[in-house]
């Protein structure tokens, strides 16, 4: 990385903030750090300092193949992470250096069922069971696709956050599309009209919460406020599946407006404004990552080239970041140079997915190739075997473990795109064999 770029990366995390965020995030910083001293956390304190070794001395090796193998171990921490909460949604994650006694956790590590992701997590799941016939992983997601219909708001809203009491929750219309897309996927497999009917209420949330130029009022209460979310726009495809389950043109066209107001904060270079949870000066390559797929794959379903054609736009203009093995940083400024000094790997996986589907759209090898290495440089970093075992099939927040997404942690959402991007590297494979 350049002096220029260390020096405006700096400025902008250490000194931009004021004196009083420095504080508080480097606080924050050192309270995880002593963390790790305990003997319970023993096993997890090797795994963040072989994962700073290996970012600093000896970038990890990308592994080529092993593709079914790692998709079985990614579905069987996502169970892992069912099975750590005390109903049918999927732990938040495993933050074993969380000892802030005012969060949401359950037991060792792993934190209360989180809505929004468990609901994209069925997607996954069915994914994986229909291409290596798992009825195991099915049962998983039909079990989670119902508990989301029990946690639903009255509204047809899902809740931010982890799963809260009634009284304590708030609507989020992100969380709920991604809800509607786990919906979507499970009433395809099931036919269940319960989940026809907990899907209608959240799509007609969706589009009654759109103000006059077609973005979404209710972002919630866990991002920040006063402005568009342009990632918001990936529920756009969730809303144009479930009008092609519901057959009605209606939402079809709702989530093509979406998508045309999303496209007006795209930039002539590709870079999208108004689009991160929290620093849209320099948005993560997860929320690039969202508003790409939303783009994308409402694109292939309308059969709008000119969809395709803008993330191809913001595509061609990422890839060339990444470093030859496959190491992508976690945020970009305006201008597609780095906003920070580590990646965010649920970002790397979203952006390998997008590269895969534009693959199939377009017949472009090089984008296969690209996302080949995206893909293989996280499967080194997927731990098949540790003496936590907490970790072992997860892929983290960050690379390394204390980079600046997800610190010291697994978000469940990660394993997820990680599960996505592999099912399409294997049906890839599969295609070009066959």
């Amino acid at each position: 990385m350049k002096p220029t770029a260390i020096a405006r990366i700096l400025r902008h995390q250490y000194l931009q903030g004021g004196l009083r965020s420095t504080y508080w995030g480097a606080a924050a910083v050192a309270r995880e750090l002593r963390a790790l001293f305990p003997t319970h956390n023993q096993a997890f304190r090797g795994e963040v300092i072989r994962s700073h070794w290996r970012f600093a001395a000896a970038m990890p090796q990308p592994v080529r193949g092993e593709t079914r193998e790692r998709a079985r171990a990614a579905v069987h921490w996502l169970l892992q992470a069912q099975a750590a909460s005390p109903d049918d949604g999927v732990s938040l994650g495993y933050f074993p250096c969380d000892i802030d006694d005012d969060q949401d956790k359950v037991n060792a590590g792993w934190r209360a069922s989180y809505p929004e992701t468990t609901g994209y997590i069925i997607t996954s799941l069915l994914a994986f069971a229909a291409q290596f016939d798992d009825p195991v992983a099915a049962a998983a997601a039909m079990r989670m696709a119902m508990w989301e219909t029990v946690v639903q708001m009255p509204s047809g809203a899902v809740q931010g956050g982890p799963v809260c009491p009634p009284e304590r929750q708030t609507a989020a219309t992100f969380n709920t599309g991604m809800v509607l897309d786990g919906w979507c996927s499970a009433y395809r497999y099931s036919a269940d009209p319960t989940l026809l009917a907990a899907a209608r209420q959240a799509a007609d949330f969706l589009v009654n919460d759109l103000d006059e130029q077609g973005y979404f009022k209710t972002n919630g209460a866990f991002v920040s406020v006063g402005e568009i979310k342009t990632y918001t726009c990936l529920c756009a495809w969730s809303i144009y599946r479930f009008g092609e389950l519901a057959q009605d043109d209606a939402y079809k066209r709702m989530a093509v407006w979406i998508v045309e107001a999303a496209l007006r904060q795209q930039r002539h270079n590709g870079w999208f404004a108004h689009n991160c949870l929290t620093h849209s000066e320099a948005p993560l390559t997860h929320t690039i990552g969202y508003t790409l797929q939303g783009i994308l794959e409402v694109g292939a379903l309308a059969g709008r080239s000119d969809f395709i054609e803008a993330v191809r736009r913001s595509l061609d203009a990422i890839l060339p970041r990444m470093a030859s093995n496959g190491y992508l940083p976690g945020r970009f400024y305006a201008d597609w140079e780095p906003a920070g000094f580590s990646s965010c790997l649920t970002g790397s996986a979203q952006i390998a997915i997008v590269a895969y589907r534009l693959f199939e759209l377009s017949g472009e090898e090089s984008y296969r190739i690209q996302a080949d290495k995206l893909l293989d440089f996280l499967k080194a970093l997927q731990l098949r075997q540790s003496d936590d075992a907490a970790v072992v099939g997860a892929l983290a927040g960050s690379f390394p473990l204390f980079g600046s997404y997800m610190r010291a942690a697994y978000p469940n959402w990660a394993t997820k795109y990680f599960l996505d991007a592999l099912l399409l590297q294997q049906r890839l494979e599969h295609v070009a064999q066959s």
